[in-house]
């Protein structure tokens, strides 16, 4: 497919581990410049394994170049500091991928106020906010890509009856649900910009480290789970999409991959 993404600097969130790292890993093999940022910024410094210096090691390993930045997306200074380090680095900012994420599975009667308050601030106000950051590059260079990572918690469960029991997931549903809306609008604002504003889920649930660790599959293998590389090839495509055809879509890995003949 040759380098894409060839000179682009592109930011990816959420870099530290499972698709946010595969997403940024891929985005260095085809030619960007990837900033990796998460709060994870060393091996050790958190429970699951994976951090950003590693990601940024691997990119770097393949021939890429990337950096690694700590960030908390819930910090307006982190973000200010993020975008500011990308550019002393490699300059204005051509791709944001939106990946960081922060879930409880909590049934909602007993979800603590603060933990609500957090997950708004990472999942939904963080890429409100990154976006803000980096929009003046892109509308400076008449173009760039934004790709949102969603989630299937986002759609509407289909009932009564329910075929399945509630899993605690409705609060994460419903952020995921605002960055959807978030999407769909601000592609609309941007239309013939150059600027294409895209949502991507995975087809089905992906076995990164977070989804072990909160026990949605019993194990990597499970057949039900998709391959990470799927949900890092199709940010690859909407990264090098075409503005003016491709923007405002909530879509899902697998079916866009087939959509355009990648899997």
């Amino acid at each position: 497919m040759g380098k894409q993404l060839e000179g682009k600097v592109a930011i990816v969130t959420g870099a530290s581990r499972g698709i946010g790292k595969e997403i940024a890993v891929l985005l260095g093999r085809e030619g960007a410049r990837v900033v990796a940022a998460a709060r994870t910024q060393a091996r050790g410094e958190h429970e699951l394994e994976g951090s950003i210096d590693e990601t940024a090691a691997q990119v770097r390993a393949e021939g890429g170049e990337a950096i690694a930045v700590r960030c908390d997306v819930s910090r307006p200074e982190d973000i200010e500091r993020l975008v500011e380090t990308a550019h002393d680095a490699f300059g204005p900012v051509d791709v944001l991928v939106n990946n960081a994420a922060l879930t409880y599975f909590i049934p909602l009667k007993e979800f603590p106020l603060r933990r609500w308050q957090k997950m708004l601030e990472v999942d939904l106000t963080g890429p409100f906010l990154m976006i803000q950051a980096v929009l003046p590059d892109m509308l400076a260079a008449g173009g760039g890509h934004i790709i949102n990572i969603s989630s299937r918690a986002a759609i509407h469960p289909e009932g009564p009856p329910y075929a399945l029991p509630a899993h605690g997931g409705t609060t994460y549903g419903v952020v995921k649900a605002g960055l959807e809306r978030l999407t769909t609008g601000l592609a609309h604002e941007l239309y013939g910009s150059g600027i294409a504003v895209n949502v991507i889920s995975p087809s089905s649930v992906v076995a990164t480290p977070g989804v072990l660790f909160h026990r949605l599959i019993p194990s990597a293998d499970d057949p039900r789970a998709e391959p990470v590389e799927y949900m890092a090839k199709a940010v690859l495509f909407l990264a090098a999409c075409d503005p003016k055809v491709h923007t405002g879509m909530v879509t899902y890995s697998q079916e866009l991959l087939k959509k355009q003949g990648l899997l």
